[in-house]
């Protein structure tokens, strides 16, 4: 089926275009000194900038908080459907807009990695202030793993987010040393003659989940983006590279969560970070490979299965996955024996 959708598009061209330089892609500003601040339906950075803001939350006090970071050309909105299933069984939610994605400013151009960390380390110091007590829980999604990943390692040079629990899903990992010499070779190419050109990927035939109805969602949703920038498709892949290299710093608790027939990251890139992942205690890291999932596990058909897999991951993250997911895991996809 010819999916035009925008979900793959964009970001597979960002696997085969690969930018050189680490630099944001936004217009200068003259940065305005002020207190990160949850400030109503905003997030309000250190530089005075807004990000638009949404929560999902239970009827009564929260058993746990998620902090939501949306993939690669989405926005918020992407976390809506866990975190309705989150505010069901008692789990507050909240998502923000990364620069450069939905209502945040400088739609459409890279913010920079090191902003992108600290805007992450800001949000999570903002929730758990608000929930004191209350674990509190990062949930990465694609791009947004990356993010929490060059996050939580420090690589990024921006602060460390706090946090008592990381849940990585398909982690956006697709760096230079994962890809071929033609993918390396469009880098040059793009960066040197195109960075200012725009790509839809329409022809590249990609199924980003098997979820078709949501897909068509989200081809007519106007906040999420259709065309991407060369320079920005080179700035997730500056991303993605650091997050690869980080997989060795990664001893926080931690759910990783990959499909088997996801076509946005190959299987060997996540086969090699998984593989560079320091040893943990039994229990502080587990990975769930899901047979019949794509790359957008939160929003397939079986979604409902996910999500209670992660529900039960915060609730006691040494348990076995109700699903079954975590267990008889494909070559490539443990990174240590569970007991």
């Amino acid at each position: 089926m010819k999916l035009g959708l925008a979900c793959v598009a964009a970001l597979l061209l960002a696997m085969s275009l690969v930018g050189c330089a680490g630099v944001p892609d936004v217009p200068p500003h003259a940065p305005d000194i002020a207190t990160p601040a949850l400030d109503g339906d905003f997030l309000r950075a250190d530089d005075g900038v807004r990000l638009p803001l949404r929560s999902w939350l239970p009827a009564g006090k929260p058993v746990a908080v998620v902090l939501y970071v949306h993939g690669f050309n989405d926005y918020s909105h992407g976390g809506e459907e866990p975190a309705k299933a989150f505010a069901r069984d008692g789990i507050a939610t909240f998502a923000y807009d990364q620069r450069g994605f939905g209502h945040a400013p400088d739609r459409g151009r890279w913010a920079g990695t090191w902003r992108m960390a600290q805007d992450l380390a800001e949000a999570s110091r903002l929730v758990r202030a608000r929930y004191p007590g209350v674990p509190l829980f990062i949930f990465g999604e694609s791009m947004g793993a990356a993010v929490a990943i060059v996050g939580v390692t420090g690589t990024a040079g921006a602060e460390k987010p706090v946090a008592d629990g990381y849940i990585l899903l398909a982690p956006a990992v697709w760096g230079r040393g994962e890809m071929n010499i033609f993918e390396r070779g469009a880098l040059w190419l793009a960066a040197t003659f195109m960075p200012g050109a725009t790509f839809t990927g329409q022809s590249l035939h990609i199924m980003a989940s098997d979820n078709i109805e949501m897909l068509r969602e989200l081809a007519h949703d106007p906040l999420f983006i259709k065309a991407t920038r060369s320079a920005t498709i080179a700035g997730l892949v500056n991303l993605m590279t650091l997050a690869q290299r980080s997989a060795p710093l990664i001893d926080q608790r931690a759910l990783i969560l990959y499909g088997a027939h996801d076509e946005i990251i190959p299987p060997h890139a996540i086969k090699r970070f998984l593989a560079r992942l320091p040893a943990v205690p039994p229990g502080r890291r587990r990975i769930a490979y899901y047979r019949a999932g794509y790359h957008m596990l939160a929003r397939d058909l079986d979604a409902p299965l996910v999500i209670r897999d992660m529900e039960h991951w915060m609730a006691d993250p040494a348990a076995p996955l109700p699903s079954g997911a975590d267990r008889n895991l494909p070559p490539g996809f443990s990174d240590q024996p569970w007991g």
